[in-house]
């Protein structure tokens, strides 16, 4: 299956399956093409799958097979709905899997289409949609409540005034069916009265200076420099808070000799003494205090030998040492101090 295939639809085409046959067919992608796969679906899919991959026993050959070509169906009928619609997905499916499998795959697609009223209000905040809702009439709130999932109908419903709250569970229980020209009309507008308060799907989860710093911090050290001297220029502040967040090359001096020395076993003595080249005498006193003293004599000697080398190789050297920083602290090995972090238990 192709990696284009993975990146057209496959988080809902995955969900379509279900729980269990989406936990097949992670299972038989391998890898690095389930967690291409499961970057697009939600946090609580991604656990629900998760859960069912460790549950799952023998899987036969028999249903492997079907659950990837399923997977290839619903992937591939995405794609022609991208492409062209609906009807021109229809007709492309029909050609290839004839009509009564193209008509169960767009129902399919049909079905995840239709969206439920109010989601919107998923993106709202708990307390002011609380405060905002109870101006409402009783009978628009038992409708926006019936919509919602009962947690959190049950929470806004709590936090009704209590008069509010038996005429408002009343309405919802005698509420029989409701126009959904109606109800388009209620939730266009409330969507447009909380229009302010409603917070952003993406931007408020995706941005920030964390996520800044772990790509800077992944990138090779001409373009880290690049980034850091151009957040310089355009922000000094936010500069200031990036550079104390990640660590360079020179901020080796603040590990303790015990990191040195982990850090140490784990590069190549090449690498070291190329990373070595042109770094403050500090930088270098660290690196050979924590060297036996022969060994410390034989790498300054391989950093005098390497005579004039081009600075690229240098930071290109210097990167793969906070490489191997960064892999120890992840797994625990060693401790990083960065920015304001002073806070130790002895």
């Amino acid at each position: 299956m192709s990696t284009t295939m993975l990146t057209a639809g496959s988080g809902s085409a995955v969900m379509q399956l279900g729980v269990r046959k989406a936990a097949v067919l992670l299972i038989q992608l391998g890898k690095d093409r389930a967690a291409q796969v499961m970057s697009h679906l939600s946090d609580s899919e991604v656990e629900a799958i998760s859960a069912e991959i460790a549950r799952l026993d023998a899987v036969t050959a028999d249903e492997s097979s079907k659950v990837l070509n399923e997977f290839h169906d619903l992937v591939t009928a995405h794609a022609h709905v991208t492409q062209g619609g609906f009807g021109f997905a229809q007709q492309l499916l029909e050609q290839s899997l004839g009509p009564e499998r193209a008509k169960e795959i767009m129902d399919r697609l049909h079905a995840a289409a239709v969206q439920m009223p109010f989601q919107f209000l998923h993106r709202a905040d708990p307390a002011q949609l609380r405060g905002f809702i109870a101006d409402e009439h009783p009978q628009v709130i038992a409708l926006v409540l019936a919509h919602m999932p009962a947690d959190k109908a049950s929470m806004l419903l709590g936090g009704l005034p209590a008069h509010q709250q038996a005429v408002v569970a009343h309405r919802i229980a005698v509420m029989d069916r409701t126009s959904p020209e109606i109800v388009r009309i209620v939730e266009g507008v409330l969507e447009r009265k909380l229009s302010s308060m409603l917070q952003p799907a993406e931007v408020s989860q995706v941005g920030g200076v964390d996520p800044l710093v772990n790509i800077i911090n992944r990138s090779d050290r001409p373009t880290e420099r690049q980034i850091v001297e151009g957040l310089e220029g355009l922000d000094p502040s936010l500069a200031d808070e990036v550079k104390s967040r990640m660590f360079m090359f020179e901020d080796i001096v603040g590990l303790d000799d015990r990191s040195v020395q982990q850090v140490l076993r784990q590069v190549d003595s090449a690498e070291l003494a190329l990373a070595l080249k042109g770094v403050s005498e500090a930088v270098r006193s660290k690196i050979t205090t924590n060297l036996s003293e022969r060994a410390a004599e034989n790498l300054l000697e391989e950093v005098e030998l390497l005579g004039a080398v081009r600075l690229a190789q240098v930071e290109e050297a210097q990167q793969g040492v906070i490489r191997t920083i960064r892999k120890l602290e992840e797994q625990g090995v060693i401790t990083v101090r960065r920015g304001n972090d002073e806070e130790f238990v002895v």
